[in-house]
């Protein structure tokens, strides 16, 4: 048991990448790290249980040995969660330092042993959610949005638009997003996080259509609930954050809007949390290939055509009319590398005006923030920030 947990943190640690053991690599690597608190506690006490009431024979002593390699790799995981605090702060501090100004938003935070205590609770007395509100008039079951409002309900509240992920084929609105959501709501944001249908039944650009009519159902329908629907910040991950990129870029795109072109589909800023920037191959990456010819032309875009994949990739439609960015990615993601990030700032860098905030985490794999952990607590304060300042520059124009 030693030995199979210390193989686990070493995987967490430097992260395996093979190709056909890539999603239960990842869940291991995944689970450990952001759970590695709770892991720690739990080494702890078996090493102490088995001092005390062990027999202490030479392989004990060697599962003795082994484990305190174990919990000395869940204490480097921990410590390099918390430094997510200061990285967090060192990049708004850049973009205040350009002129921007971070906000000051996101002070709830918790006492560490709660923040450690409360990974799977995503409910909070201040918050009520609105379960399955129909975004569209055709009944699709696909087509519904929850919505997250304080439970005083304030009014001409600043609104957010959250995109699950889940490869474009599997997901839903209530499996992420929920540490985000329940924090903004509590500054005073309104939270919509919509279905949009999924493959292999839809075929892109059926997902990014979904999440445009979304976009549009809240300009019109946001009062109703709070919101002022006139500032919208969009965000997602993995491929939530792909189609929250591509929504962002393609503003007002007829082809991505049939039978509702006119209606304003622009976004004020842009969070994507471990997104997929990179679908015609620009970046040159092995999990790109994988990715390209097991999931994409198969059952997402089901053709070869190039020129499809490069109109589907927030890569190839970077242009200097965009919103704020914020992206955040993990340097140790095994499903999107994070050359894809670095090359989708870069290239925004290039040609935005607006603020290209870049976030990359040490340690951290791929959809780190589904739950609550140190590392996801840090990030999503540091988003609370960065959305405040966007809302706050955007007013003073």
């Amino acid at each position: 048991m030693s030995v199979l947990c210390l193989l686990l943190v070493l995987n967490a640690l430097r992260p395996v990448r093979q190709a056909h053991l890539g999603v239960p690599l990842f869940f291991a690597a995944w689970l450990v790290s952001e759970l590695a608190p709770y892991l720690l506690v739990g080494a702890v006490v078996g090493v102490t249980v088995l001092l005390v009431l062990g027999d202490l024979t030479a392989a004990t002593w060697v599962g003795v040995g082994v484990s305190l390699g174990v919990i000395a790799g869940l204490v480097r995981m921990v410590l390099v969660a918390e430094e997510v605090e200061q990285l967090a702060e060192d990049a708004l501090s850049e973009w205040a330092e350009e002129g921007a100004g971070a906000g000051e938003a996101g002070s709830h935070r918790p006492h560490p042993v709660r923040r450690w205590l409360v990974a799977m609770r995503f409910s909070h007395p201040e918050v009520e959610r609105i379960a399955d509100v129909p975004y569209t008039e055709e009944g699709h079951r696909r087509h519904q949005l929850d919505v997250y409002r304080r439970t005083d309900h304030p009014t001409g509240c600043p609104t957010l638009l959250q995109v699950h992920g889940g490869g474009w084929v599997i997901g839903d609105k209530k499996q992420q997003g929920r540490p985000l959501m329940t924090h903004l709501a509590r500054l005073g944001w309104v939270c919509f996080a919509p279905n949009y249908r999924l493959s292999p039944r839809a075929t892109f650009p059926d997902h990014l259509v979904d999440v445009k009519r979304a976009i549009a159902w809240v300009r019109e329908h946001g009062a109703e609930y709070g919101a002022d629907p006139g500032f919208l910040v969009i965000t997602g991950g993995s491929a939530g954050g792909h189609l929250a990129a591509l929504a962002a870029l393609t503003a007002n795109e007829p082809a991505y809007q049939p039978g509702f072109e006119d209606a304003d589909t622009r976004v004020q800023g842009c969070v994507t949390f471990y997104g997929v920037y990179d679908l015609h191959g620009e970046t040159g990456t092995k999990a790109y290939q994988v990715r390209h010819d097991r999931l994409m032309t198969r059952l997402v875009m089901k053709t070869r055509d190039l020129d499809v994949f490069e109109q589907a990739s927030p890569l190839a439609q970077v242009h200097g009319d965009v919103p704020p960015f914020l992206v955040v990615h993990g340097r140790n993601d095994t499903l999107v590398p994070v050359a894809e990030a670095r090359a989708f700032v870069a290239k925004l860098r290039e040609v935005s005006s607006q603020p290209v905030v870049y976030l990359e985490l040490p340690g951290t794999q791929h959809a780190f923030e589904v739950f609550h952990s140190i590392r996801s607590g840090h990030v999503v304060r540091a988003v609370g920030r960065f959305v405040e300042a966007v809302r706050a520059n955007a007013a003073a124009r």
